[in-house]
């Protein structure tokens, strides 16, 4: 689990590809500090395997799941990129929960100073997941936890500060490019189990003569009374 908090903005020193399938090498400092095999670091957002390092830099594998579905597949050599290692257990939770699980991708549509921020529009490139977004609630872009200001089915917007623009890959971000974007998870789970509440109980365990007997509990009145509201 990440928090959105990025530590470092690295540099792509070199990408491999055979078809879908990518190895990404990139350059750091801050995030390799106590790196072994195995640890997760999020790249744009995109939480990715260590499979090597070597003092000033470290690999990670792009499976075709990720490469169709990120924008890691446009990164050329040079390119900057966000950085930040899983949440230790005795860490701050600055952010939000941020999952490294990519829900689609969006284009910057404009970007305009408003006194001493910018803000970013984008246009999603996956229809669905416009669904998840509220105004004031958490999106996390490129890996950035951030508070959108604006919101619906297809478009959304966030403003960003200057420390913010200045400490992350945003601060090279224009008109066009393209950024990975991950929903609140908080939003994808109360959907679904409100969905599941629609539909006939569905218990563990239970077998399918039981569960059509039997109907979810689940309603809003539930969750309220529950503290979920």
């Amino acid at each position: 689990m990440f928090t959105g908090l990025v530590e470092e903005v690295g540099t792509l020193h070199s990408v491999s590809k055979q078809g879908e399938a990518m190895v990404l090498c990139i350059r750091a400092n801050k995030i390799l500090e106590g790196v072994k095999l195995g640890d997760s670091i999020a790249v744009n957002g995109v939480c990715l395997t260590v499979t090597a390092h070597h003092g000033t830099s470290f690999h990670a594998d792009v499976m075709p799941q990720t490469y169709r579905h990120t924008n890691l597949k446009q990164l050329q050599p040079g390119a900057s990129v966000n950085l930040e290692r899983a949440m230790a257990a005795n860490g701050r939770f600055g952010g939000h929960i941020v999952q490294g699980h990519v829900d689609g991708t969006a284009v910057i549509v404009n970007r305009q100073v408003e006194a001493n921020a910018v803000v970013f529009e984008f246009q999603l490139e996956h229809s669905g997941i416009g669904r998840y977004m509220i105004p004031k609630g958490s999106i996390a872009i490129d890996g950035i936890s951030l508070t959108l200001i604006h919101a619906d089915d297809c478009s959304f917007a966030v403003s960003i500060i200057p420390h913010t623009l200045s400490k992350t890959s945003l601060a090279h971000k224009k008109m066009g490019d393209t950024v990975n974007v991950e929903c609140d998870v908080l939003g994808k789970y109360v959907e679904k189990l409100l969905r599941f509440a629609s539909t006939n109980d569905h218990s563990f365990g239970a077998n399918s003569e039981q569960s059509s007997s039997k109907s979810s509990k689940l309603t809003e009145s539930f969750l309220s009374e529950h503290g979920f509201f």
